[in-house]
């Protein structure tokens, strides 16, 4: 395998020459966050996006991974929806379990779903809802620095734009900080109806993975991670900055190729 490494304090930058490369370095990683969290407190909490973070993750159904991992010790979450029933072909949950959960023996009741018949507002209220119960019971850790869940992977597929889950740049929501859980209902993409985790909330987490992949997205990687300048806006990738966690960038050549130790 082939590959580099940059790391900055918290931060690391990991730079893949194939799709093949970054999947299996995000299966591997991934394993080795789960062991460590189950050598902690005997749970793996796990946020996950959708988007073609989905397919990559896909390596984890190899039988390196399916028969070392204990499956039923994973709490998965979504760290946003579309506000759609869980059946719709635009809801991250049919996209997940189609590809990846409905294959591995997770336990149906640890995977935390949205109720997306439900208005947004609603939505994201029953799901902050839940999210507390499951911090009171310590299925999710509590941040000791604020009132925050600190999950134990928080996973991000970044957009061409730079967003995040459903933060979308030079949007409202990005300014929540009272809320563990939010809603839009004007999102730039179809649908436009969603739940999302607020940048509190994610740079609360202990380990937070951006994965990006791409030419189109060479842009917003190099605005997210390259000092760029007070004159560029500030992209919602950038504002993922895990106040005590660690954040790994998953990376391939062409969505790295305007990154100036790239250039």
């Amino acid at each position: 395998m082939s590959s580099s490494r940059v790391r900055e304090n918290r931060r690391e930058v990991r730079i893949h020459d194939s799709s093949y490369e970054l999947s299996t370095d995000l299966a591997d990683y991934i394993a080795e966050l789960y062991e460590s969290s189950i050598k902690e407190r005997g749970t793996f909490a796990i946020a996950i996006s959708g988007g073609s973070l989905i397919s990559l993750m896909r390596e984890l159904l190899r039988p390196a991974y399916t028969t070392t991992i204990d499956w039923s010790k994973w709490c998965i979450f979504w760290t946003d929806e579309r506000v759609v029933p869980k059946n719709h072909v635009d809801s991250n949950y049919k996209l997940a379990n189609d590809l990846l959960l409905s294959m591995l023996p997770i336990i149906p009741s640890h995977v935390h779903t949205v109720k997306g018949t439900l208005s947004a507002q609603e939505a994201a209220s029953k799901y902050g809802y839940v999210i507390r119960q499951l911090v009171r019971t310590r299925v999710i850790k509590a941040s000791r620095s604020n009132d925050c869940p600190k999950f134990d992977l928080i996973l991000l597929d970044m957009g061409v734009d730079g967003h995040v889950a459903s933060l979308f740049p030079n949007h409202p929501v990005l300014e929540v900080k009272s809320e563990w859980v939010t809603f839009i209902v004007d999102s730039p993409e179809h649908p436009p109806e969603r739940i999302t985790f607020t940048l509190s909330v994610i740079n609360s987490a202990a380990n937070v993975v951006v994965v990006a992949t791409g030419e189109e997205k060479a842009q917003a990687v190099r605005m997210a991670i390259d000092d760029v300048g007070p004159e560029h806006p500030l992209l919602p990738a950038r504002m993922v900055q895990p106040s005590k966690g660690k954040l790994v960038w998953f990376l391939d050549n062409e969505a790295a190729s305007m990154l100036k130790r790239n250039s």
